[in-house]
């Protein structure tokens, strides 16, 4: 336990809210890029959102070192994202063909964070999906945690993969059920370990604020922004591109453009789920599978516009359709909401939202961009995409350990209030501050 006190969740919100409010208002100390920062990150199997935050991260502090459950990265990613980066990975890593199961090791993984040694570092920032919150910490440590998302399975969102994955009532469904109840008991504990909590999202924030009685500050992921080229002259043809998770609904998307057979989609990503995919698809409807970054890039910025159906916790790939110049049309709920500029409720319009995820729903929204695209300009796009630069980014992640240090200092500050213990003279997180302002 951090503190000899642990507050009620109920009182969190407020409490967290009033620390911030306070704090906010006073300038901090420049944080040495420098320091010796120790980066925990549930896991890499592959790079997707949460590895592009990673990276960012390890290159804002080149001194950063990550530690991480699974390491699949292959080396080409290693050597363009994560230069001299040393990675540090479990036991479980080792495990033969671990590739294939590691998920269903989740059980494990509570446990396994925790026996990563981070004390030794200047501070902590967890990059967190799942379990890299847990890591163990000192008290005079800064914590800072970057919330991708609370624990989908685990919360909000169990009832969801339970079905997908076939598991009612029997002795296995019961297993996954009670082991899934010990990960939520834990996560709960966890979450008060951070000095300060991140969220990639509005929606992101308003579960973390539900789930664990905690306020946090909305930082949106990096996007490069320069990577993107912006093309005006769009060809025929939409594009959705996603990792073919079921909470996707890239179904949907694919039975509305079955039904339109004059409109072409292509499908974008990996093959996970794709055969039940493909036997829903039409003629008009085109999949590319894994495609390297470049040839990526280009089929979005060539596409009319970007379909998609899923909640997402923030969506990169939404954010990097807009630096494209590349509309959107998305499901009005999750980060869609932070990104899209919504047609008819702002001057620059960069897409269209609905608000139900059904085969009718995104087919309405497609005749509905149809008859208002001319309202919706790539330079529009290109524009509202730039709130989402890395620059911008780093800025954020450096303010936020400032902030994260001002709310240790005032919490033993409190402690000292209330329990009249003496207070320290010795700056608890000297070694973050620039030399040059001590």
């Amino acid at each position: 336990m951090r503190h000899v006190r642990q507050p009620k969740a109920t009182t969190m919100v407020g409490r967290d809210a009033k620390h911030l409010r306070s704090i906010s208002k006073t300038p901090f100390a420049a944080i040495d890029r420098n320091a010796r920062i120790a980066v925990v990150h549930d896991w890499c199997p592959n790079f997707r959102g949460g590895e592009q935050v990673l990276a960012r991260i390890c290159k804002t502090f080149p001194r950063a070192e990550v530690f991480t459950l699974f390491d699949f990265l292959p080396k080409e990613i290693k050597e363009e994202y994560f230069p001299g980066v040393v990675f540090h990975v479990s036991g479980m890593n080792r495990l033969p063909f671990v590739e294939k199961y590691y998920r269903s090791l989740f059980f494990l993984c509570p446990f396994m964070i925790e026996q990563f040694d981070v004390t030794g570092y200047d501070a902590v920032i967890s990059s967190s999906a799942a379990f890299s919150r847990g890591v163990l910490t000192r008290p005079d440590q800064l914590h800072l945690c970057y919330v991708h998302s609370p624990v989908r399975y685990a919360w909000d969102e169990q009832f969801s993969y339970l079905q997908q994955a076939g598991l009612g009532f029997g002795p296995k469904g019961l297993a996954f059920r009670y082991m899934l109840h010990r990960l939520r008991t834990w996560d709960t504990r966890t979450a008060h370990g951070p000095d300060l909590m991140l969220a990639n999202s509005n929606y992101v924030r308003s579960r973390i604020e539900r789930i664990y009685g905690r306020d946090a500050r909305v930082v949106h992921p990096p996007v490069a922004i320069e990577d993107f080229k912006l093309v005006v002259n769009k060809d025929d043809y939409y594009v959705t591109a996603a990792f073919h998770a079921p909470y996707k609904r890239t179904d949907l998307i694919i039975e509305a453009f079955s039904k339109t057979p004059s409109r072409r989609l292509i499908v974008v990503g990996d093959e996970v789920q794709s055969k039940h995919l493909r036997s829903l698809a039409g003629s008009n409807i085109v999949f590319t599978g894994y495609l390297p970054r470049h040839e990526y890039i280009e089929r979005i910025a060539n596409a009319r516009a970007m379909v998609f159906a899923g909640c997402e916790d923030f969506g990169i790939a939404l954010a990097e359709a807009q630096a494209c110049g590349t509309p959107l049309i998305a499901f009005g709920r999750g980060g869609a909401r932070d990104i899209v500029r919504p047609l008819g409720e702002s001057a620059h319009p960069t897409g269209v939202l609905f608000d139900r995820q059904a085969i009718d729903s995104v087919a309405e929204a497609i005749d509905l961009f149809e008859k208002n695209a001319l309202s919706i300009t790539p330079h529009a796009c290109r524009m509202n995409a730039t709130r989402f630069s890395e620059e911008r980014f780093d800025l954020a992640i450096l303010d936020a350990l400032g902030l994260a240090q001002s709310v240790q200092l005032a919490r033993a500050t409190e402690y000292n209030e209330l329990f009249g213990a003496e207070s320290s003279t010795r700056d608890i997180t000297g070694s973050l501050i620039e030399p040059i302002l001590q």
